[in-house]
């Protein structure tokens, strides 16, 4: 009996390390995936969706809208009692876009975000979206929308904090901990879709 504990220990050790190695090398594959520049600035969308999380992200859907891209945006996750008025203040007063603007205050998270869009998307027939929100956070983004919106037309617009290193990240240990966090997320949102039915097409 004494004998087979030694060999449990050490065929668990031998899991927790190949698993460890895995999300290791996982780990790496998704930070080279991490966009490092706009691949697509041109393209024009049915929609230009912005997922909250920083003014840079407020500012450049704004920009985008301003500059033909577009002629919808639609702001996900905004924080209750935020009204537009505030939010063109916060992109640097563009006021005269604000009759394209819609405001979406349902969504709590990326679920959430990719819900809630959805439902609006679905509802004005639209088949383009230019999806913008940070670098770090637009493989997950990419994941969730895909899932809930399998037959529209997603195209990434990242931002780039200057506050996440992700060039160097190994440098910055902030940086490090935050997409070993996303990248976590990333893969909880992978195994879900693969036990939840993928949405219809709308």
């Amino acid at each position: 009996m004494r004998s087979r504990h030694p060999r449990r220990v050490h065929r668990l050790g031998a899991v927790l390390v190949a698993l460890a190695a895995l999300w290791s090398g996982g780990f790496l594959w998704f930070v080279d995936e991490v966009p490092r520049a706009v691949d697509d600035q041109t393209s024009h969308t049915d929609a230009i969706v912005v997922l909250t999380g920083g003014r840079e992200r407020l500012t450049t859907g704004l920009d985008l809208l301003e500059a033909g891209l577009s002629q919808r945006l639609f702001i996900s996750g905004v924080y209750k009692g935020v009204d537009l008025a505030e939010i063109i203040q916060l992109g640097r007063g563009h006021a005269g876009l604000k009759e394209a603007v819609v405001l979406g205050y349902a969504a709590d998270d990326t679920v959430g975000n990719a819900i809630e869009t959805a439902l609006w998307a679905t509802e004005h027939n639209l088949r383009s979206l230019r999806i913008v929100t940070g670098a770090y956070h637009m493989p997950r983004a990419l994941a969730e929308f895909r899932h809930a919106l399998p037959e529209i037309t997603l195209i990434a617009h990242p931002v780039f904090p200057d506050q996440v290193k992700s060039r160097e990240w190994w440098r910055w240990p902030g940086t490090a901990a935050l997409l070993a966090t996303e990248y976590s997320k990333y893969l909880a949102a992978i195994i879900r879709h693969w036990f939840l039915p993928r949405k219809a097409a709308p």
